[in-house]
């Protein structure tokens, strides 16, 4: 039985990095990691370059003449105030010379301009403005009553106590990192679990291998085995290129300034775990749902929605932050993104992935048991 195995094994193996295909698909994916980990720390960068540097939307038109006191608020917040007319400030607008103007209505201000970045940028500096302009009239009207302003307006004292969490930009490029990780372990399953299942069942090889005295088991164990094995070789090729990704994004980019972006040596371990783990389901089922296909075009069609349902409870996950807890180890596809969060964040709790790996054990052995029971039907096995 184990020659049978081992046989098969080294077969589909030898055959998957003979195929060109194969092999473009375990490097496709991984080799774009870099690619996405670099270009969104350089669109983080340079959104918050765009966002410190006030230079580039403080110019505010004024519709009306400012008084001293404003004028004066309006300096201390680094505002270039410019008052004119109101077409000219609108015609200034639209070239672009000021980035929004303030129209006056009585008590009633008006911020006006059109929703992009630069004009939501400086509505927020406006508003800033308008907060300390009224906080002044508030203590002028107090002081002509004869009130103590202070007494008024200070009648709460607010300090903050926020403990320092982790850099946002950081924890958002490595969960995505991960979930590409996921995806390209994903894509590199689905391949060569068509080719060995609905193409040779196609190409009529299949009928071949079962005049071999072989048991049918030892052909799925087989076949399942080489697709598990291509896929983590995929999987740990995306974290070694997720990691120098990460390595260089640190060493790159002022965002990280301060953070850590590498995973620790106990940290790559259990990564290393995870991604085997998920290889070894994926690549079941995805041998289950091409071994109940015809065409090798039937087995990849079959697969397309497999490759959405992997990538979005963990993206979901991730966009509302759940948090790992035992009864979502158990789930299949959100455990994994799960738990990679949790080993980004250097909090890997070990009954969450004994957990995983239970419930991933027990779905391969119903998986296995159903690919078996199909390789048994002639209806399964063959076109005709």
């Amino acid at each position: 039985m184990k020659n049978n195995i081992f046989n098969i094994l080294k077969k589909e193996i030898r055959e998957m990095f003979r195929d060109k295909k194969s092999l473009s698909m375990m490097l496709i994916i991984p080799v774009m990691i870099p690619v996405l980990v670099i270009g969104m720390s350089t669109l983080f960068e340079m959104q918050m370059d765009k966002s410190s540097n006030i230079e580039d939307y403080n110019k505010i038109g004024f519709a009306y003449e400012l008084s001293e006191t404003e004028t004066e608020i309006a300096k201390n917040l680094g505002i270039i105030a410019i008052s004119n007319d109101l077409e000219s400030l609108q015609e200034s607008y639209k070239m672009g010379n000021i980035n929004l103007y303030i129209t006056k209505d009585n008590n009633t201000y008006i911020i006006n301009g059109n929703d992009n970045e630069s004009t939501a940028l400086a509505s927020t500096l406006a508003e800033s403005y308008f907060s300390k302009y009224k906080e002044y009239l508030q203590a002028e009207y107090l002081k002509e009553n004869k009130i103590n302003s202070d007494e008024v307006i200070n009648i709460i004292t607010l300090k903050e106590n926020i403990e320092t969490s982790e850099n946002f930009f950081a924890s958002y490029i490595t969960n995505y990192a991960f979930l590409f990780i996921i995806m390209a372990i994903t894509i590199s399953a689905t391949y060569p679990a068509t080719d060995t299942t609905a193409g040779e069942k196609e190409r009529g090889t299949l009928e071949t291998l079962l005049t071999f005295p072989i048991k049918s088991k030892d052909i799925i164990i087989g076949k399942f085995l080489s697709v598990s094995i291509s896929s983590a070789i995929t999987g740990a090729i995306s974290l070694i290129f997720t990691v120098i990704a990460l390595l260089i994004s640190n060493d790159m980019f002022e965002i990280y300034e301060g953070v850590n972006l590498m995973l620790s040596p106990l940290s790559f371990v259990y990564a290393i775990i995870v991604i085997i783990a998920y290889s070894f389901l994926i690549s079941g089922l995805c041998i289950a749902i091409a071994s109940k296909s015809k065409t090798f075009k039937e087995a990849q069609s079959a697969l397309t929605p497999l490759t959405f349902i992997s990538f979005f409870p963990g993206f979901i996950a991730f966009m509302i932050e759940i948090k790992t807890s035992a009864l979502l180890s158990i789930i299949p596809f959100l455990n994994f993104t799960l738990l990679f969060t949790d080993i980004t964040n250097h909090t890997v709790n070990y009954v969450n992935i004994i957990l995983m790996f239970i419930s991933t054990i027990i779905i391969i052995s119903i998986v296995l048991y159903t690919i078996i029971k199909q390789y048994k039907s002639e209806k399964i096995l063959f076109t005709n």
